[in-house]
C-alpha cells in the first residue's frame, strides 16, 4: 500500500500535469511567437511554457502552500516540509513551438532530497505516466485501464534502440554529433524525440533499449529518471554517479553498463569546449 503522502502528492501531480496538458493543448495560439531565450538563440521559452508552470505551482500552492519549488521558468521556494517539486511545465519546447506532437508536463515531488512521486503527461500522444518510489511505474492511454511499465529485455548492444538529445550551444552539439557518429555503428539505431520526459518514459514503456543526453536539468529528468527505474531499468551518469548536467543515461540492465561505458570512453560528459 502507497503511504497517505505520497497517494496525496502522486493525486496532486496527476491533477497539476491534467490541466497543464489540457491548456497547452486546447490554449496553443495559433500566432504562437517566442517569449524569450535561454542558453542561445534557439533556446527558446513560449508564453505557455510560462502559463503552465504557473498553473501548476499556483494549483500545489492551493493544496500544499508551505512545500518549496524549482521550476525551470523561475519558481523557487524552499518550502518548510521537506517537499519539493521539480517541474517542467513544457518539456519539448521546440516541438511545441512547431506543432510537434512530442512534448509532455512533467512534475515530481522530492521527500527530504529523493524523488517519491513522478507524473509525465504526454497529450498528443494520449498517455500519462506516473510512478511512487518503489511502488513501479504505470500508465494510462488508449489501451483500456492502467497498464504496468516493464522496460524491454535487454538485447546485444548492437540489437539496441537508443535515443538521445542535443543542446542548443553549437559547440556542445558538434560534439555531441561526434559522440552520436561514433556510437551509431555499433547500435541499433538512435533516434532522437526533442523530449527527455518523453523518452525516459519510452525506455520505461519498453519502446526504447536506451536513453542518454548531456546537459539535462533536474527538472527535464526527475520525474522521468523514477519512472524509468520503477519499471526495471537502470539509470545513473558517469560511472559510479548519479543523472546529472554532465551525463544522464537511462537503459535495460543487459545495455546499461555497456551503453554508459561507450559514452565514458567517447567524452559524452565534454561540454565540447577546448581543454586548456
Amino acid at each position: 500500500m502507497i503511504e497517505p503522502l505520497h497517494t496525496e502528492l502522486l493525486q496532486l501531480a496527476h491533477d497539476a500535469a491534467r490541466r497543464a496538458g489540457e491548456l497547452l493543448r486546447d490554449g496553443r495560439p495559433a500566432d504562437l511567437t517566442v517569449a524569450a531565450t535561454k542558453s542561445s538563440p534557439i533556446d527558446v521559452v513560449t508564453e505557455m511554457d510560462i502559463a503552465a508552470e504557473k498553473l501548476i505551482t499556483d494549483l500545489i500552492a492551493q493544496h500544499r502552500p508551505h512545500d518549496g519549488f524549482l521550476g525551470e521558468e523561475g519558481a523557487s521556494s524552499e518550502g518548510t516540509t521537506g517537499i519539493r517539486w521539480v517541474v517542467d511545465p513544457l518539456d519539448g519546447t521546440v516541438n511545441y513551438l512547431y506543432g510537434l506532437p512530442t512534448w509532455a508536463v512533467s512534475i515530481a515531488a522530492e521527500q527530504d532530497g529523493e524523488t517519491v512521486v513522478g507524473v509525465v503527461a504526454a497529450p498528443m500522444r494520449g498517455e500519462t505516466y506516473h510512478a511512487v518510489r518503489g511502488r513501479g511505474a504505470r500508465a494510462t492511454g488508449a489501451w483500456v485501464g492502467e497498464r504496468r511499465l516493464t522496460c524491454r529485455p535487454s538485447p546485444p548492444l548492437d540489437q539496441a534502440l537508443v535515443s538521445t538529445g542535443f543542446n542548443y550551444v553549437s559547440e556542445v552539439k558538434a560534439h555531441q554529433a561526434d559522440v552520436a557518429r561514433r556510437l551509431i555503428p555499433l547500435l541499433r539505431d538512435i533516434r532522437r524525440s526533442g523530449s527527455a520526459a518523453v523518452d525516459l518514459c519510452d525506455v520505461a514503456a519498453g519502446r526504447l533499449d536506451g536513453y542518454y543526453e548531456r546537459g539535462l536539468h533536474p527538472w527535464d529528468l526527475a520525474a522521468g529518471d523514477l519512472i524509468a527505474r520503477e519499471a526495471g531499468a537502470l539509470t545513473g551518469g558517469r560511472p559510479g554517479e548519479r543523472p546529472a548536467r554532465e551525463l544522464a543515461v537511462a537503459a535495460s540492465p543487459g545495455v546499461f553498463e555497456h551503453l554508459q561505458r561507450l559514452l565514458e570512453e567517447f567524452g559524452a560528459w565534454h561540454d565540447g569546449h577546448p581543454s586548456g
